[in-house]
């Protein structure tokens, strides 16, 4: 079982796997060595009658080769260990780095649990396949034949006996194998199914609680983890038969050469000591062939994590850029930005979000797009913001080509405020910090007073240095909207795309936060997924999505005198939202 992906990814540590082999296969020539020695010193004792002096000499030598061989069997794990070390470690960064570049679309619409359980246990199962199996499956093909070359100028018969055994050995290892590996899958489907559906409950613990929900999710869990522990139960079961099956066939391989070594000791065929040491080697030619068997289904562990974390690594992110040389971004603020024939589509086309979208956001102007759930409005967002790309279309920034601009040099020039803002584990004046990292507090303290939200962080216990945490889970849902307000106002970028800033808030907070965009929003390009009416009736323009297309465009009360989407829009949600 030899992963050609894995093995791939084997390059930069290879010096160390070789150091593995090359010093296993020193270990393994050093136990031929001291099977000689030690059968030399059995032979003058027992049957020359010599005494403790006389062999003296050969004893040191012997306790050498046991210390020598030890001592390059921990180097060789040491050396194994590091490759895998290494592996592991880039290969997370990668996985990590190609998350990060696939952006929150696709991280979106895949299990937390899932990947974090990717992340975290299935880089580590790769340490078995590295440190134990590869090298391993190294040293089952090179020792056995090291061994053979020792015994067969000795002994053709017992050289015969394990050439022709041998190989009965991998051939029981790899029917039994292909039965492990599906259940060895199983075993990790049911441990990424467990790692994801534990975090949905926590996350959720809330909703569960006022469903009176939470106790039959406790029930599901218990199932869940019955499901792991039986599959885990099934791959040991296969495990220890795997091991049953390569001990018999090893014990009965070396037990043939001892019988016909015996016999013809007995007849006086073949000298004692040539003999015994034939029969120390052939527990020692089989070794590593067992030693394989045994690590074969922890590898089996590794490559069934394996298939998860390339699928990732698989799917290709958005491009960084459509053409080449890329372009600079244009100089600002403030911007113009150009929707022209914009078409895109989820899942390879098997759902239509926007279906040639034009419009344009003219410098220092505010737009609102608006329109029924599923209309394409925060699909439009994420194009201008560089987490997809269009299909076919393309978006302008005054007259360059989006696609064409480098992506993080784009996004330090946008201020996003979605629906629901995300604050990280750390202190209040932290999480303003995301908008400009390395801003002295006095500008964080200011950025604050901007988005309304100094006073209520100065009632916290410890102020800006107030810890909050994961999700601001201590503070109001328009305190963590001011904090995000706030990084707006750090980050201080002529861009602006608001999601809806002031959805789900009390009408004190809601006022004090409309009152805090339309400072952030003065000479700035703004876009706004608009919700709520009166968010509308402060645009400039407003844009109106039906099915993936624009509808209309116009003011409030021209959409209004249109009877047309817009009128229906407003007369469901007169009086909240949209």
């Amino acid at each position: 079982m030899l992963d050609k992906r894995l093995f791939g990814e084997t390059g930069p540590v290879r010096v160390f796997l070789a150091l593995s082999v090359g010093l296993g296969l020193g270990s393994g020539l050093l136990a031929v060595l001291q099977a000689g020695c030690l059968a030399r010193v059995v032979n003058r004792v027992f049957l020359n009658g010599n005494n403790l002096e006389d062999v003296r000499a050969l004893l040191g030598v012997l306790l050498g080769l046991i210390i020598f061989r030890a001592g390059l069997a921990w180097i060789g794990e040491i050396a194994a260990h590091r490759a895998a070390a290494g592996i592991k470690h880039r290969l997370r960064q990668r996985l990590l780095a190609h998350l990060l570049a696939l952006g929150p679309v696709y991280a979106g619409g895949e299990r937390t649990g899932e990947l974090v359980n990717v992340l975290v246990e299935g880089i580590e199962a790769l340490d078995a396949y590295f440190a134990r199996y590869l090298p391993q499956l190294a040293l089952a093909a090179l020792l056995p034949l090291a061994v053979l070359g020792f015994v067969f100028p000795l002994d053709i018969v017992s050289g015969l006996i394990l050439l022709f055994t041998a190989p009965l050995i991998p051939l029981f290892m790899f029917l039994i194998g292909k039965w492990a590996q599906s259940l060895s899958r199983r075993q990790w489907e049911a441990l990424s199914l467990m790692s994801a559906h534990f975090l949905d409950v926590l996350q959720g613990l809330t909703t569960l609680k006022i469903f009176g929900r939470s106790k039959e999710q406790a029930k599901t869990i218990a199932r869940i983890s019955g499901n792991f522990r039986d599959t885990t139960l099934g791959v040991l079961r296969v495990a220890f038969l795997s091991a049953l099956a390569l001990e018999f066939v090893a014990t009965i391989s070396t037990a043939l050469v001892a019988v016909t070594v015996g016999l013809r000791l007995v007849y006086a065929r073949i000298p004692f000591e040539q003999a015994f040491f034939l029969l120390l080697l052939a527990p020692e030619f089989y070794l590593p062939l067992r030693l394989l068997g045994g690590n074969y289904h922890a590898g089996l562990a590794g490559v069934s994590a394996a298939g998860r974390i390339f699928e990732i690594l698989d799917t290709p992110p958005p491009p960084e850029t459509k053409s080449s040389p890329p372009s600079p971004v244009p100089p600002g603020p403030p911007f113009r930005i150009t929707f022209e024939d914009v078409h895109f589509s989820y899942g390879q086309g098997e759902r239509t979000a926007l279906q040639g979208v034009s419009f344009g956001i003219n410098p220092g102007e505010m737009v609102a797009l608006v329109g029924p759930s599923g209309a394409g409005k925060t699909t439009a967002a994420h194009l201008l913001l560089r987490f997809i790309e269009p299909d076919r279309g393309r978006i302008l920034v005054n007259g360059t080509p989006l696609g064409q601009m480098p992506q993080e040099e784009w996004r330090r020039h946008i201020a996003l405020i979605p629906q629901k803002p995300y604050l990280f584990y750390g202190t209040i004046a932290d999480n303003i910090r995301l908008g400009r990292p390395g801003a002295a507090l006095e500008e964080v303290m200011e950025a604050a007073v901007q988005a309304g939200g100094h006073g209520f962080i100065l009632d916290l216990p410890r102020g800006y240095d107030t810890q909050v945490g994961e999700g601001g889970i201590r503070l109001s849902g328009g305190q963590v909207q001011r904090l995000a307000i706030a990084r707006a106002f750090l980050k201080d970028a002529p861009l602006l795309i608001m999601d809806e800033a002031t959805g789900g808030l009390d009408p004190v907070s809601e006022s004090v936060i409309l009152e805090s965009l339309e400072r952030l929003a003065r000479g700035r390009t703004a876009l706004i997924i608009a919700h709520r009416l009166h968010t509308v009736r402060r645009a400039g323009r407003i844009v109106v999505l039906e099915s993936g297309r624009v509808a209309e465009t116009g003011r409030h009360q021209e959409l209004l005198e249109m009877k047309g989407i817009y009128h229906r829009l407003v007369s469901v949600y007169p009086a909240s939202s949209l």
